[in-house]
Protein backbone atom coordinates (compact mmCIF):
# COMPACT_ATOMS: atom_id res chain seq x y z
CA UNK A 1 0.00 0.00 0.00
CA UNK A 2 2.83 2.34 0.97
CA UNK A 3 4.66 1.71 -2.32
CA UNK A 4 1.43 2.37 -4.26
CA UNK A 5 1.06 5.76 -2.53
CA UNK A 6 4.70 6.53 -3.20
CA UNK A 7 4.36 5.72 -6.90
CA UNK A 8 1.19 7.84 -7.06
CA UNK A 9 3.11 10.74 -5.52
CA UNK A 10 5.97 10.27 -7.98
CA UNK A 11 3.50 10.25 -10.88
CA UNK A 12 1.84 13.46 -9.66
CA UNK A 13 5.21 15.09 -9.12
CA UNK A 14 6.29 14.24 -12.64
CA UNK A 15 3.22 15.70 -14.43
CA UNK A 16 4.33 18.42 -16.80
CA UNK A 17 2.78 21.44 -18.45
CA UNK A 18 3.94 24.29 -20.67
CA UNK A 19 5.46 27.54 -19.46
CA UNK A 20 5.80 29.37 -22.75
CA UNK A 21 7.90 27.05 -24.89
CA UNK A 22 9.47 25.39 -21.87
CA UNK A 23 8.11 22.20 -20.34
CA UNK A 24 7.92 22.45 -16.54
CA UNK A 25 6.49 20.41 -13.69
CA UNK A 26 2.85 21.27 -13.02
CA UNK A 27 3.56 22.22 -9.41
CA UNK A 28 6.23 24.73 -10.56
CA UNK A 29 4.16 26.64 -13.10
CA UNK A 30 2.12 28.62 -10.59
CA UNK A 31 5.18 30.18 -8.94
CA UNK A 32 6.80 30.86 -12.33
CA UNK A 33 3.67 32.68 -13.53
CA UNK A 34 3.50 34.55 -10.20
CA UNK A 35 7.07 35.78 -10.74
CA UNK A 36 6.11 37.04 -14.21
CA UNK A 37 3.14 39.03 -12.93
CA UNK A 38 4.96 40.31 -9.83
CA UNK A 39 7.53 41.66 -12.26
CA UNK A 40 5.11 43.27 -14.72
CA UNK A 41 2.27 44.39 -12.38
CA UNK A 42 3.19 48.07 -12.07
CA UNK A 43 3.74 48.44 -15.83
CA UNK A 44 1.03 46.02 -16.96
CA UNK A 45 -1.44 48.53 -18.43
CA UNK A 46 1.34 50.63 -19.99
CA UNK A 47 2.83 47.54 -21.61
CA UNK A 48 -0.56 46.38 -22.90
CA UNK A 49 -0.98 49.75 -24.56
CA UNK A 50 2.49 49.65 -26.08
CA UNK A 51 2.48 46.03 -27.27
CA UNK A 52 -1.02 46.13 -28.77
CA UNK A 53 -0.78 49.80 -29.90
CA UNK A 54 -3.79 50.43 -27.65
CA UNK A 55 -5.92 47.84 -29.43
CA UNK A 56 -6.41 45.75 -26.24
CA UNK A 57 -8.72 48.53 -25.02
CA UNK A 58 -10.95 48.13 -28.09
CA UNK A 59 -11.02 44.34 -27.61
CA UNK A 60 -12.03 44.73 -23.96
CA UNK A 61 -14.72 47.26 -24.92
CA UNK A 62 -16.08 44.77 -27.50
CA UNK A 63 -15.97 41.96 -24.95
CA UNK A 64 -18.09 43.84 -22.42
CA UNK A 65 -20.50 45.36 -24.96
CA UNK A 66 -21.27 41.87 -26.38
CA UNK A 67 -22.19 40.73 -22.86
CA UNK A 68 -24.44 43.78 -22.20
CA UNK A 69 -24.19 43.70 -18.38
CA UNK A 70 -27.22 45.28 -16.74
CA UNK A 71 -29.56 44.79 -19.69
CA UNK A 72 -31.77 42.32 -17.81
CA UNK A 73 -31.40 44.04 -14.45
CA UNK A 74 -28.61 44.09 -11.87
CA UNK A 75 -26.12 41.21 -12.14
CA UNK A 76 -23.73 39.55 -9.78
CA UNK A 77 -20.45 39.19 -11.66
CA UNK A 78 -17.09 37.58 -10.97
CA UNK A 79 -14.04 38.66 -12.96
CA UNK A 80 -11.25 36.11 -12.59
CA UNK A 81 -7.57 36.86 -13.24
CA UNK A 82 -8.85 40.44 -13.34
CA UNK A 83 -6.20 41.99 -11.08
CA UNK A 84 -5.88 45.46 -12.57
CA UNK A 85 -9.66 45.87 -12.63
CA UNK A 86 -10.04 47.04 -16.23
CA UNK A 87 -12.77 44.53 -17.12
CA UNK A 88 -14.60 45.13 -13.82
CA UNK A 89 -14.60 48.88 -14.45
CA UNK A 90 -15.94 48.40 -17.96
CA UNK A 91 -18.75 46.15 -16.67
CA UNK A 92 -19.83 48.68 -14.03
CA UNK A 93 -19.58 51.63 -16.42
CA UNK A 94 -21.51 49.80 -19.14
CA UNK A 95 -24.35 48.87 -16.77
CA UNK A 96 -24.54 52.42 -15.37
CA UNK A 97 -24.22 54.31 -18.65
CA UNK A 98 -26.54 52.12 -20.72
CA UNK A 99 -29.12 50.94 -18.20
CA UNK A 100 -28.82 53.37 -15.27
CA UNK A 101 -27.83 50.34 -13.22
CA UNK A 102 -25.95 51.05 -9.98
CA UNK A 103 -26.69 47.67 -8.36
CA UNK A 104 -24.58 45.35 -10.56
CA UNK A 105 -21.58 44.09 -8.58
CA UNK A 106 -18.20 42.67 -9.63
CA UNK A 107 -15.95 40.56 -7.44
CA UNK A 108 -12.42 40.58 -8.83
CA UNK A 109 -10.41 37.43 -8.11
CA UNK A 110 -6.72 37.11 -8.93
CA UNK A 111 -3.98 34.80 -7.68
CA UNK A 112 -1.47 37.65 -7.71
CA UNK A 113 -1.48 40.14 -4.85
CA UNK A 114 0.62 42.70 -6.75
CA UNK A 115 -1.90 42.80 -9.61
CA UNK A 116 -4.76 43.22 -7.11
CA UNK A 117 -2.95 46.17 -5.51
CA UNK A 118 -2.82 47.82 -8.93
CA UNK A 119 -6.55 47.20 -9.38
CA UNK A 120 -7.40 48.59 -5.96
CA UNK A 121 -5.29 51.69 -6.69
CA UNK A 122 -6.99 52.12 -10.08
CA UNK A 123 -10.46 51.91 -8.52
CA UNK A 124 -9.59 54.62 -5.97
CA UNK A 125 -9.88 57.03 -8.91
CA UNK A 126 -13.46 55.94 -9.67
CA UNK A 127 -16.92 56.52 -8.23
CA UNK A 128 -17.11 52.83 -7.28
CA UNK A 129 -14.35 52.97 -4.66
CA UNK A 130 -15.64 52.01 -1.21
CA UNK A 131 -19.03 50.93 -2.58
CA UNK A 132 -20.57 47.44 -2.50
CA UNK A 133 -20.25 47.33 -6.31
CA UNK A 134 -16.60 46.26 -6.31
CA UNK A 135 -14.41 43.97 -4.22
CA UNK A 136 -10.96 42.38 -4.66
CA UNK A 137 -10.00 38.87 -3.57
CA UNK A 138 -6.76 36.90 -3.76
CA UNK A 139 -7.85 33.50 -5.08
CA UNK A 140 -6.78 30.75 -7.47
CA UNK A 141 -9.00 30.37 -10.57
CA UNK A 142 -8.50 26.58 -10.41
CA UNK A 143 -9.79 26.29 -6.87
CA UNK A 144 -11.91 29.24 -5.76
CA UNK A 145 -12.54 28.91 -1.98
CA UNK A 146 -16.11 27.48 -1.82
CA UNK A 147 -16.88 29.34 1.42
CA UNK A 148 -16.27 32.65 -0.36
CA UNK A 149 -17.30 31.74 -3.92
CA UNK A 150 -20.33 29.55 -3.46
CA UNK A 151 -22.06 27.22 -5.93
CA UNK A 152 -24.71 28.72 -8.24
CA UNK A 153 -23.97 32.32 -7.23
CA UNK A 154 -23.02 34.45 -10.25
CA UNK A 155 -24.90 35.63 -13.34
CA UNK A 156 -21.68 36.34 -15.26
CA UNK A 157 -18.14 34.94 -15.07
CA UNK A 158 -15.49 36.79 -17.07
CA UNK A 159 -11.81 36.01 -17.59
CA UNK A 160 -9.75 38.17 -19.96
CA UNK A 161 -6.22 37.29 -21.09
CA UNK A 162 -5.78 35.13 -18.00
CA UNK A 163 -6.84 31.55 -18.63
CA UNK A 164 -3.77 30.68 -20.70
CA UNK A 165 -1.56 31.41 -17.68
CA UNK A 166 -3.36 28.83 -15.52
CA UNK A 167 -1.81 25.40 -15.01
CA UNK A 168 -5.04 23.48 -15.72
CA UNK A 169 -7.59 25.05 -18.06
CA UNK A 170 -10.14 22.24 -17.41
CA UNK A 171 -9.97 22.98 -13.66
CA UNK A 172 -10.63 26.67 -14.29
CA UNK A 173 -13.64 25.82 -16.48
CA UNK A 174 -14.96 23.38 -13.87
CA UNK A 175 -14.81 26.09 -11.20
CA UNK A 176 -16.48 28.60 -13.52
CA UNK A 177 -19.31 26.13 -14.04
CA UNK A 178 -19.61 25.54 -10.29
CA UNK A 179 -19.94 29.19 -9.24
CA UNK A 180 -22.31 30.28 -12.03
CA UNK A 181 -26.07 30.14 -11.58
CA UNK A 182 -28.00 27.90 -13.99
CA UNK A 183 -28.46 30.11 -17.06
CA UNK A 184 -25.36 32.12 -16.13
CA UNK A 185 -22.79 33.08 -18.77
CA UNK A 186 -19.11 32.12 -18.96
CA UNK A 187 -17.17 34.61 -21.09
CA UNK A 188 -13.49 34.42 -21.95
CA UNK A 189 -11.41 36.92 -23.93
CA UNK A 190 -8.09 35.41 -24.96
CA UNK A 191 -5.45 35.52 -27.64
CA UNK A 192 -6.10 32.83 -30.20
CA UNK A 193 -5.13 31.36 -33.57
CA UNK A 194 -4.80 33.79 -36.46
CA UNK A 195 -6.54 32.17 -39.40
CA UNK A 196 -5.18 34.22 -42.33
CA UNK A 197 -1.66 33.00 -43.29
CA UNK A 198 -0.25 36.44 -44.20
CA UNK A 199 -1.66 38.12 -41.08
CA UNK A 200 -0.33 35.19 -39.03
CA UNK A 201 3.21 35.70 -40.42
CA UNK A 202 3.17 39.46 -39.80
CA UNK A 203 1.76 38.96 -36.31
CA UNK A 204 4.40 36.35 -35.42
CA UNK A 205 7.23 38.60 -36.60
CA UNK A 206 5.87 41.54 -34.60
CA UNK A 207 5.22 39.43 -31.49
CA UNK A 208 8.59 37.74 -31.28
CA UNK A 209 10.69 40.82 -32.07
CA UNK A 210 8.82 43.92 -30.87
CA UNK A 211 7.05 42.68 -27.71
CA UNK A 212 10.16 41.38 -25.88
CA UNK A 213 12.03 44.52 -27.04
CA UNK A 214 9.29 46.78 -25.62
CA UNK A 215 9.42 44.68 -22.44
CA UNK A 216 13.13 45.50 -22.15
CA UNK A 217 12.68 49.23 -22.86
CA UNK A 218 9.53 49.99 -20.85
CA UNK A 219 9.57 47.42 -18.06
CA UNK A 220 13.24 46.37 -17.93
CA UNK A 221 12.06 42.78 -18.29
CA UNK A 222 12.55 40.92 -21.55
CA UNK A 223 12.02 37.40 -20.18
CA UNK A 224 8.50 37.96 -18.84
CA UNK A 225 7.32 39.35 -22.16
CA UNK A 226 9.03 36.55 -24.07
CA UNK A 227 7.02 34.12 -21.89
CA UNK A 228 3.76 36.01 -22.55
CA UNK A 229 4.30 35.81 -26.33
CA UNK A 230 5.13 32.09 -26.16
CA UNK A 231 2.14 31.34 -23.91
CA UNK A 232 -0.19 32.74 -26.59
CA UNK A 233 1.18 30.24 -29.12
CA UNK A 234 0.64 27.34 -26.72
CA UNK A 235 -3.03 28.16 -26.11
CA UNK A 236 -5.54 25.83 -27.83
CA UNK A 237 -7.07 27.06 -31.12
CA UNK A 238 -10.69 28.21 -31.23
CA UNK A 239 -12.44 24.89 -31.92
CA UNK A 240 -10.37 22.98 -29.37
CA UNK A 241 -11.03 25.53 -26.61
CA UNK A 242 -14.76 25.54 -27.47
CA UNK A 243 -14.76 21.76 -27.02
CA UNK A 244 -13.12 22.14 -23.59
CA UNK A 245 -15.83 24.63 -22.60
CA UNK A 246 -18.53 22.12 -23.61
CA UNK A 247 -16.76 19.30 -21.78
CA UNK A 248 -17.03 21.41 -18.61
CA UNK A 249 -20.83 21.33 -19.06
CA UNK A 250 -21.53 24.61 -20.86
CA UNK A 251 -23.79 24.98 -23.88
CA UNK A 252 -22.16 26.89 -26.76
CA UNK A 253 -23.04 27.91 -30.27
CA UNK A 254 -21.76 26.01 -33.32
CA UNK A 255 -18.01 25.71 -33.88
CA UNK A 256 -17.75 28.70 -36.20
CA UNK A 257 -16.80 32.35 -35.90
CA UNK A 258 -20.00 34.04 -34.72
CA UNK A 259 -21.13 30.82 -33.00
CA UNK A 260 -19.17 29.36 -30.09
CA UNK A 261 -16.62 32.16 -30.50
CA UNK A 262 -16.13 35.56 -32.11
CA UNK A 263 -12.77 36.38 -33.64
CA UNK A 264 -11.37 39.87 -33.18
CA UNK A 265 -8.83 41.15 -35.69
CA UNK A 266 -8.71 37.87 -37.63
CA UNK A 267 -8.33 35.71 -34.54
CA UNK A 268 -5.47 37.60 -32.85
CA UNK A 269 -7.95 37.75 -29.98
CA UNK A 270 -11.17 35.82 -29.54
CA UNK A 271 -14.27 35.92 -27.34
CA UNK A 272 -15.65 32.54 -26.20
CA UNK A 273 -18.99 32.22 -24.42
CA UNK A 274 -20.93 29.37 -22.88
CA UNK A 275 -24.11 29.11 -20.84
CA UNK A 276 -24.53 26.94 -17.76
CA UNK A 277 -27.37 24.52 -18.37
Amino acid sequence: MHSQNASEETKNRSKTTSFGYRTVLEQDKESLVKDVFDSVASKYDLMNDATSLGVHRLWKDSFVSILKPGKSGPMRCIDVAGGTGDIALRILDYARENYADRETTVEVADINGQMLKEGYRNFKKTMYHNTPQISFHEANAQLLPPSQFQDDTYDLYTIAFGIRNCTSIPDVLKEAYRVLKPGGTFACLEFSKVEHPLLSTIYDQYSFTMIPLLGTILAGDRDSYQYLVESIRRFPPQDEFARMIREAGFATGKDVDGGAWRNLWGGIACIHTGVKA
